[in-house]
């Protein structure tokens, strides 16, 4: 918008230029959810003009203290404060369907032709570039989160609980979100608030003027939702369970990833951290480096990063199909990973987002996102461990003595060319400053190049 809009009620965006707009961010949102963030910002802030700076913020703070994808999360939240639950609805569906189903294809791709060895040279590559860019998630993360004494020592203790004694991911967000929530009074836990100027925005005009009644809590209103959007959540649970049986692959799907949607605190990488192991150790869905091949193709598609779970649903159906063709069962088991996964953050934001506008101020909220953002640097310190063991070494297993347990990679399976390979991905993110895709690309051409050397 080139001018100030005008005080008239006709002030509102029109719903085609909504869709216009997060059909845009479907199709270019690359980079993970700190890139959507920043893109998502860089259009509805500062080019639009729709949300002023603070509100933006306030509403990424609420989406930070939900379980699953911030990032969808927000692009839903904003979409809601435009126009209403079509309108959340309309964001949150377009910010996730480009990239869905171009990683539903990548999915056949894989299983079709992934064991050829110029594809595995490819995977050698992008999985030393993936572990790099945990590893830059981790460093860039901790250094906005970190700034008390109590912070680094949240996220200390949520590696250790985690890393060494397998607390539930779960227990250690509640439990940091508790002591954020309490220690706010003692002024010990706000080293994440943010103050920024508000940038008038075209949504902040019409809520001043009190045009949004959509905004103000209702509860009768956000108990609907809630009850109709549960309904739709989980009736392929209940159905898959009843007609094939708890323990059938679908039903198993069905039931980790609609579990895994409302525990996983803290975001995508969060996310990561919980089905990465449980995929692999618990389920046998996927290998460890499968589990990385498919963070690859996330890495490389638009949308949000936990798009790597379709393609977990995909192997995992592929692999057990019943009946069904492989491929028919594992577009199958995509589609219901993504339902079960993305449908329960419009519950969170169509039920709870006019009460996050009416508290978006409380500052105990603030310091219990503080604790938890600690947490989850803990968490994806312990992501970036496991995944570095299972890329440098091709075995790895655990030891435990009571509730200690300890990863033992097996020495003489350590691979020299894969760690030089993440250690100079590293450099290209940390030094040169060179972009995700940019890195991935140049990491896949070193495997290749690795592959064709003989090496």
């Amino acid at each position: 918008m080139g001018h100030e809009p005008s005080a008239a009620a006709d002030e509102r965006v029109p719903f085609s230029e909504l869709l216009a707009l997060w059909g845009k961010v479907g199709l270019i949102g690359f980079g993970g959810p700190a890139g959507q963030i920043a893109l998502m910002h860089r259009l509805v802030v500062e080019q639009k003009r729709w949300l002023g700076e603070a509100r933006f913020l306030s509403a990424l703070n609420y989406c930070m203290l939900l379980p699953g994808p911030e990032a969808q999360q927000l692009a839903t939240y904003i979409g809601w404060l435009m126009h209403g639950v079509r309108g959340g609805i309309a964001a949150g569906l377009l910010f996730i369907l480009p990239g869905s189903l171009v990683m539903l294809g990548l999915s056949v791709l894989y299983v079709a032709f992934g064991e050829l060895p110029v594809i595995q040279a490819v995977f050698f590559g992008i999985k030393a570039a993936v572990l790099a860019i945990v590893l830059e998630a981790v460093e860039r993360i901790a250094r906005r989160a970190l700034k008390s004494s109590l912070l680094i020592a949240l996220a200390a203790a949520a590696f250790v609980a985690i890393f060494f004694f397998a607390v539930p991911f779960p227990l250690v967000v509640l439990s940091a979100g508790l002591i954020g929530f309490f220690s706010v009074r003692n002024g010990a836990a706000n080293g994440n608030q943010t103050a920024a100027g508000d940038h008038d925005g075209l949504i902040d005009r019409l809520l001043d003027r009190g045009e949004l009644s959509h905004t103000r809590p209702n509860p009768a209103r956000s108990l609907l939702a809630i009850g109709f959007w549960s309904a739709l959540w989980l009736a392929p649970v209940g159905i898959l369970s009843i007609w094939l049986g708890p323990e059938a692959t679908f039903t198993k799907i069905a039931t980790f990833f609609a579990t895994m949607a409302i525990v996983t605190f803290g975001g995508a990488y969060a996310v990561l951290a919980y089905v990465a192991q449980e995929a692999v150790a618990t389920y046998g869905w996927l290998s460890a480096d499968e589990m990385l091949k498919g963070l690859a193709l996330a890495e490389t598609t638009p949308g949000p990063l936990i798009l790597v779970l379709e393609f977990v649903g995909f192997l995992a159906a592929y692999r057990d199909p019943g009946i069904l063709n492989p491929y028919v069962a594992g577009v199958l088991g995509a589609a219901l990973t993504l339902w079960v996964t993305f449908a329960p953050s419009f519950i969170w934001i169509l039920a709870g987002a006019p009460y996050a506008e009416a508290l978006r101020r409380n500052p105990k909220l603030a310091g219990a996102l503080s604790a938890i953002t600690a947490a989850v640097v803990g968490v994806i310190l312990n992501l970036a461990i496991w995944f570095a063991l299972n890329v440098v070494f091709a075995r790895v297993g655990e030891t435990t003595f009571g509730p200690l347990r300890l990863y033992q990679p097996e020495w003489m399976t350590f691979d020299p060319l894969a760690a030089a390979l993440a250690a100079l991905a590293l450099l290209l993110l940390l030094r040169a400053r060179l972009g995700m895709l940019t890195v991935l690309a140049l990491m896949a051409a070193a495997g290749v190049g690795v592959w064709q050397a003989g090496l």
